[in-house]
């Protein structure tokens, strides 16, 4: 067999003459850059750095001052809308002679204002019908007592709860159905 023939098993074994791309190169790799290009490119990296945290610091910041306004005016807007209920509520007082009938009647008229007013401020109320699943989400048990009903349902509201913006801000107190 012959080392110079391709179809030969010593080919490409090395046996024969070295490739270029075996060859370690000896020309110089292209000019690489002086001490001061690197400088001048470091000075570039350190100052697009600084800016790039500057930046984002400044952003930082911005949104804390957009979330510490959104939190003052969310309670701003609150405490507007419940400004009408003092109103009324201080009208009722000034009447010295209200008969019970006037009193009554004001009184719905101020629950209805502040009805509105947590309404407008995503304030829900929750109170659940007798019979319905017992929540543990939104409804507290107080008691557990038995009941011609199906275990673990809601069997009477002591108080209602209310969620605001679909997070329970205070959850309803319920007597709940034993089970069998």
């Amino acid at each position: 067999m012959n080392a110079n023939d391709p179809s030969s098993p010593e080919a490409g074994n090395g046996a024969g003459p070295a490739t270029a791309a075996n060859e370690p190169s000896s020309s110089p790799p292209s000019s690489a850059p002086s001490p001061s290009d690197l400088e001048a490119r470091h000075a570039e990296l350190s100052d697009a750095y600084l800016r790039a945290k500057a930046e984002a610091e400044n952003t930082r910041r911005r949104a804390e001052e957009e979330m510490t306004k959104a939190r003052k005016f969310a309670v701003e807007s609150f405490a507007e809308s419940l400004l009408p209920v003092r109103d009324s509520l201080e009208a009722a007082i000034a009447i010295p002679a209200a008969t019970p009938e006037q009193l009554l009647e004001g009184v719905h008229a101020t629950l209805r204002q502040l009805t509105t007013a947590l309404e407008r401020n995503r304030v829900v109320e929750v109170n659940p019908p007798a019979g319905a699943k017992f929540d543990p989400h939104q409804h507290q048990a107080i008691s557990v007592v038995p009941a011609a009903q199906d275990p673990n349902t809601v069997v009477a509201v002591l108080q209602k709860g209310y969620t605001i913006a679909d997070r329970v801000l205070r959850p309803a107190l319920v007597t709940v159905s034993a089970s069998g």
